[in-house]
């Protein structure tokens, strides 16, 4: 009987054991931290192509360039949180030269902050809110809630979708709908995304803002424009330096 019980003892010890060490193993639940990396020295590099149509001049501008942005440097920020530097460097397009003859040169320095439960970043001193945690498709929040500006609901088309970028494939990519208007205003189109890869950050995003007080049945405003711009910013690279 004692030999009976000496047996039972240890199966539920071995048992107890089991499921206190499994307890401690369990990874904590994914809420996307990835989507926002906040280590030092990662940047990301992209081209741009941005058409300005200026109403006033009867002319189309097209500018091409490509940028780096580099988390650079941690500080606390006037809140008392850590934050770091996002230094964005810029390359010119010139025909006679490739981008690596070129030199990188300093454009702005904006903040980039990562809380448990946002990602707020700092451009030309106004704070978005680009990302909310946990990431969850259909989610929205104001993405104008830290600044001044009329509120702006942000919203996730999808998260960790396998998609490619600029001939780049990448696992997990969320996009996010920061606005889109097509169905509201027949002189006035507004279209502004987010797309974040997964242990990147930030690899493309798109801006249309174009107007047209031409009005003509069937024709979407984006195949009129009278004046606006659209701006375009892919993924070409990223590392750590």
């Amino acid at each position: 009987m004692l030999k009976y019980f000496i047996c039972i003892l240890s199966v539920l010890t071995g048992l107890a054991l089991t499921g206190c060490n499994k307890k401690k193993t369990e990874a904590p639940p994914d809420v996307g931290y990835g989507y926002a990396p906040d280590l030092i020295g990662k940047y990301v590099v992209y081209d741009v192509d941005s058409t300005v149509f200026d109403d006033f001049a009867k002319d189309t501008l097209y500018y091409k360039y490509r940028i780096k942005e580099k988390l650079s440097e941690a500080f606390t920020d006037n809140q008392g949180r850590p934050a770091i530097k996002l230094i964005r460097y810029i390359k010119r397009y010139d025909p006679a030269r490739s981008y690596d003859q070129m030199d990188w040169t300093v454009k702005d320095v904006w903040n980039y902050t990562r809380t448990a439960t946002s990602l707020e970043v700092v451009e030309e001193n106004v704070r978005y809110t680009k990302l909310v945690f946990p990431v969850k498709t259909d989610l929205s929040w104001n993405g104008n809630a830290q600044n001044t500006l009329p509120a702006m609901d942000y919203k996730y088309l999808y998260t960790d979708m396998k998609q490619s970028v600029n001939g780049t494939v990448f696992d997990d990519v969320l996009c996010v709908e920061q606005k889109d208007d097509k169905r509201k205003n027949v002189i006035h189109r507004q279209y502004y995304i987010e797309k974040y890869a997964r242990n990147v950050g930030l690899v493309y995003r798109e801006i249309t803002d174009v107007y047209s007080n031409t009005v003509v049945a069937g024709v979407p405003v984006e195949q009129r424009i009278e004046k606006g711009i659209i701006y375009k910013l892919t993924y070409i690279t990223h590392g750590i330096e």
